[in-house]
This record gives C-alpha cells, sequence and structure tokens, in this order.
C-alpha cells in the first residue's frame, strides 16, 4: 500500500482521547442510529398492522 492511499489527518487533537472515551462516543452514535433504525422499522409495521385490524 503506497503513502497515497492513507488518508492524512487534517486537525490532530491537543490532547488524545482515551479509549474509554472513545468507545463511549461510538456506543452513543451506534445506540443513535440503532434507536432511528427501530423507529424506521416500527413505523410502517405499525401502519400494516392498523390497516389489517380494520380490514
Amino acid at each position: 500500500m503506497s503513502q497515497e492511499a492513507m488518508p492524512e489527518q487534517a486537525a490532530v487533537p491537543a490532547q488524545p482521547k482515551g479509549l474509554l472515551q472513545q468507545m463511549e462516543e461510538l456506543m452513543a452514535a451506534l445506540n443513535a442510529d440503532l434507536s432511528q433504525l427501530d423507529a424506521d422499522l416500527a413505523g410502517p409495521r405499525a401502519a400494516a398492522a392498523e390497516e389489517s385490524d380494520t380490514a
């Protein structure tokens, strides 16, 4: 792999984040994504269930 393939870091933080802080941020982002996915999946299913109940 050449040097050109590696992305350059534009801004390096003054103090690098600790592993625990990185994991907490990743877990928070994952939780938000999963919550949004759950809401997206629950919407059409709930609407379809209501339609089948009235039919």
